[in-house]
């Protein structure tokens, strides 16, 4: 309370300022204007505005500010202008870079584990809204989980010898990351305190996977869907409940702390959509449809129902000259963008 009270003190002060400049520079433009001590140019505004806010606010948007009152007093930027946050695009705002036409965060935390090798790369990042989470997946096999509200973060590194993890998600349900690499499906157990690296383990996959989404339909906390794509132009559709990690966990080997579990245990309805590997998968609530994609010509962008992935009926696809590399749907404008 004593922070906000603080800050409505700064911005009230800071408005003032403002209205002053206003006044000065219209009176300077009438030719009405006597300088004197309390003159207000950008050295003393530069100085109060970081004196008010203090590092919340960046140079290059203390310049774009004075610069836009001086050349147009009449329409008065949004304070919120000063933190670099634009309520609206403006062909008249002044700015010293385009840098400043976006949203500017002021607050960056960089997270470093000594378990990340050197030359190895994020192969994956996908957000968990609900519960604060971030988790990431790196291609030598680190698989991180951030949680923004309580500022923790749980790593392991997925020892292999060849294998490159190609990329990770979240299982709702289950509560569990689901990550792909190579010929093998990892659920890891992030939760496990005793030792990080509890799991499961599915090989192995006839060919190499490349990308992985989890579908979000099903009511059943027992359970979790999961799409992969792999190099020979398939698309994955396996379901797993927490039966098969109780049932089918007597019968698996161990490898380290992770329990490997026979691939041909599971049923994995599969269908090859595309000529060329499979870049993405993914799944669209609002649809009520998965997406996938190829750089392969003919059959570029899938977009249907997951039941096509157990039959054989036709599916909603088009063609680009030389593939789709990424896709995304939008909601509030209703169309599905593709980049090639």
């Amino acid at each position: 309370a004593l922070e906000l009270i603080d800050f409505k003190n700064a911005l009230e002060q800071f408005q003032n300022l403002v209205e002053k400049m206003i006044i000065q520079k219209t009176k300077e433009s009438a030719d009405l204007y006597t300088k004197d001590d309390d003159e207000v140019d950008y050295e003393k505004f530069y100085t109060t505005t970081h004196k008010l806010f203090g590092p919340a606010v960046k140079d290059q948007n203390v310049q774009a500010f004075f610069r836009k009152i001086m050349s147009n007093p009449n329409e008065r930027p949004e304070w919120l202008e000063i933190f670099g946050c634009f309520t609206e695009e403006s062909s008249d705002m002044s700015s010293p870079s385009k840098e400043s036409m976006v949203l500017l965060v002021s607050e960056k935390q960089q997270f470093t584990h000594s378990v990340v090798k050197r030359k190895d790369v994020i192969k994956g990042i996908v957000k968990v809204p609900l519960l604060h989470f971030t988790v990431t997946a790196s291609q030598k096999g680190v698989l991180t989980v951030f949680s923004k509200k309580s500022y923790f973060s749980y790593s392991f590194y997925f020892h292999q010898d060849t294998t490159w993890i190609s990329g990770c998600d979240y299982l709702p349900n289950l509560k569990y990351v689901v990550a792909v690499a190579e010929s093998t499906i990892i659920l890891w157990d992030y939760k496990s305190n005793e030792s990080r690296s509890d799991g499961f383990v599915i090989k192995p996959m006839k060919n190499c996977l490349l990308c992985v989404c989890t579908v979000t339909v099903a009511d059943d906390l027992t359970q979790d869907t999961i799409l992969m794509g792999d190099d020979k132009g398939y698309v994955y559709l396996l379901t797993v409940t927490s039966d098969d990690f109780i049932m089918k966990q007597s019968k698996a080997e161990k490898e380290s702390q992770f329990k490997v579990l026979d691939s041909e245990s599971f049923n994995i309805p599969k269908r090859k959509l595309h000529d060329d590997w499979v870049g993405k998968v993914k799944y669209f609530s609002a649809l009520k449809r998965f997406g996938s994609c190829s750089t392969d010509s003919i059959n570029s962008f899938v977009l249907d129902d997951i039941k096509r992935l157990e039959d054989h009926l036709p599916v909603k696809e088009f063609s680009v000259p030389k593939g789709v590399n990424a896709f995304t749907y939008c909601g509030k404008a209703k169309v599905i963008v593709t980049g090639g």
